[in-house]
């Protein structure tokens, strides 16, 4: 019965699931098309026996690079669904596409919509990665026998509470999954208290991904050719972040003769947002965009104050350049951006107090000294201008960085262990 509400609720629901797609499209084309696929209708042929895998998003679908990578090298023919729910996720995937896979969205959560998605492409099994667990999906895949992963799967003790209060909901939808393969202890405790059978804790696909050397190279070259002063940088920003960021720059206008600042959003969409937010500063900036493709023709006028990062794809660049990284989404509640790719860059990490979504990992951080937490966006960017001011526990916390971020991997050679079970 309660499966029942919440179906009739999602089919009232995707009225406006469909018109607020057709909005954003306006600003990322790439959600207005294919958006049958979100009803469950495809064009792309049957796919029958392939491994599916849903990475949601942007961050989900760089984590299973090193994933996608150890499954070509065991396994040269199989064939990959892999499906996401946003346009930055499916635009990062089709990286990891060959020949003879399917790249599609995941339908909205309706039994009609989940029943033509199975039915279309009968994978032999799927890999949800990390929090995205359904309950038509995960019933009605359970029911065709389809058996369902949750892979790096990692539930915060917020996500957790609300889980708890919809029990009635959430504990049948945990326990359609075959598995569980939890990051760490603390994940696998609360997943079980809502029924699901988690088998290991394998520790988190994020150690396991291998950053763009030749684009950290780039950052490297310009921080030496073109940065005069050091580069503090916001890094992976949400709403309001910018905002505080700004205001302390022009509540210390002695900030900026010291440094340069650096805002680099989460999301391509609000670049035009953070830009008119910069320019109602009165700070004079310069975009990433406007620089020429090949970075040595920039020249001196580049060495601005303040610095948009409005490009896509470009992280391990502007980690590269900068000597210290504000962490993104962490000084409003939304539980931190990934810091282990900063680290693995070599770049110093200030966090802010909410760091719930990689709670594990800013706690080893900051025992090994690769990361300081503050209070707040000003404290931050105090401690930030310090750090970054002082070259010899700069280079000392790039290393500790460096150390950490390679001592916790192999989270793919266990995942790989599991999945040798279910694949052979």
């Amino acid at each position: 019965m309660i499966r029942f509400l919440y179906s009739l609720l999602m089919r009232v629901l995707m009225l406006f699931m469909w018109l607020k797609l057709c909005m954003r499209a306006r600003r990322e084309p790439m959600y207005g098309e294919w958006m049958g696929e979100r009803f469950g209708y495809y064009p792309q042929p049957a796919l029958e026996g392939a491994l599916w895998i849903h990475a949601v998003s942007l961050g989900e679908t760089r984590s299973i690079a090193a994933l996608v990578k150890a499954l070509r090298e065991t396994y040269p023919d199989l064939r990959l669904l892999l499906t996401h729910g946003t346009a930055t996720g499916r635009s990062e995937g089709l990286k990891l596409l060959r020949a003879g896979d399917v790249q599609a969205w995941l339908p909205w959560d309706t039994p009609g919509a989940v029943e033509r998605f199975l039915r279309q492409f009968r994978p032999r099994l799927g890999l949800l990665i990390e929090t995205e667990v359904w309950p038509n999906l995960t019933a009605i895949a359970k029911q065709q026998g389809v058996p369902l992963v949750l892979v790096n799967a990692r539930l915060s003790e917020r996500s957790w509470r609300t889980a708890k209060r919809w029990s009635a909901l959430s504990v049948p939808t945990y326990r359609s999954l075959q598995s569980v393969w939890a990051q760490t202890e603390e994940d696998a405790q609360r997943l079980r208290s809502l029924g699901a059978q988690v088998s290991a804790v394998m520790g988190n696909l994020k150690f396991d991904a291998r950053v763009d050397t030749q684009c950290l190279a780039i950052g490297h070259a310009w921080r030496k050719a073109f940065a005069s002063r050091p580069v503090v940088m916001l890094a992976i920003s949400r709403e309001q972040e910018e905002a505080m960021f700004l205001d302390v720059l022009q509540q210390h206008p002695d900030y900026l003769t010291q440094a340069q600042w650096w805002i680099v959003p989460r999301h391509p969409q609000r670049f035009e947002e953070v830009a008119s937010l910069m320019q109602a500063s009165g700070l004079p900036f310069h975009r990433r965009s406007e620089w020429p493709d090949n970075l040595a023709q920039l020249d001196a006028s580049q060495d601005s104050t303040l610095v948009l990062g409005d490009s896509m794809g470009e992280m391990p660049f502007y980690y590269g350049a900068a000597s210290v990284a504000l962490l993104g989404a962490s000084f409003v509640p939304l539980g931190g951006q990934n810091l282990i790719e900063a680290c693995a860059c070599a770049c110093p990490v200030v966090m802010g107090p909410h760091t719930f979504n990689f709670k594990q990992a800013a706690q080893w951080a900051l025992a090994e000294q690769s990361a300081l937490r503050c209070p707040d966006m000003a404290s931050a960017m105090r401690q930030a201008l310090t750090l970054a001011l002082d070259k010899q526990r700069q280079e000392a916390m790039s290393q500790a960085g460096l150390q950490f971020a390679r001592s916790h991997q192999g989270a793919v050679a266990n995942c790989m262990t599991s999945l040798s079970k279910l694949l052979d």
